[in-house]
């Protein structure tokens, strides 16, 4: 694999939100897109896990913009050791419910997000963050 999750920490009460930490290995240095994708179905490759999660069929924006994808996540850097380090504290994912991420798959993209910003329509569905590099399907560990 190109890239590996090395560790990832998902912490969340009803009250709280979800801080999702670790590392990304083996990328290219800069900025890379990072979302949640629909599907937990890695069969065919990350291509198995469809579009972004987006419940209520928004545009694809940035993590802090009103109008977002459930799973737009924004951007990881990667720095010249070609590792990501991940510290997001997101308000709109969730554990439970209508906008939970349990059983769907994080995905790392080729390109930085543009954050619906790119002036075309596949900006408006993508961030125009180009091929998925990496990916995995989102679990509970005890």
């Amino acid at each position: 694999d190109v890239v590996s999750l090395t560790r990832q920490a998902l912490l969340h009460n009803d009250s709280a939100p979800v801080k999702l930490t670790g590392e990304i290995k083996g990328l290219t240095p800069g900025e890379h897109g990072f979302h949640v994708h629909v599907f937990g179905d890695n069969t065919n490759g990350c291509i198995s896990a469809g579009p972004h999660f987006n419940p209520y069929s928004k545009n694809h924006a940035g993590p802090n913009d009103a109008e977002r994808h459930v799973g737009d996540l924004g951007n990881v850097t990667a720095g010249a050791d070609n590792v990501a380090k991940i510290d997001i504290t997101d308000k709109i994912i969730s554990l439970t419910g209508r906008d939970s991420i349990i059983g769907r798959t994080m995905v790392i993209h080729e390109k930085a997000d543009d954050l619906g910003k790119g002036g075309n329509e596949e900006s408006l569905k993508t961030g125009n963050a180009g091929g998925r590099l990496a990916c995995g399907v989102i679990g509970i560990t005890q």
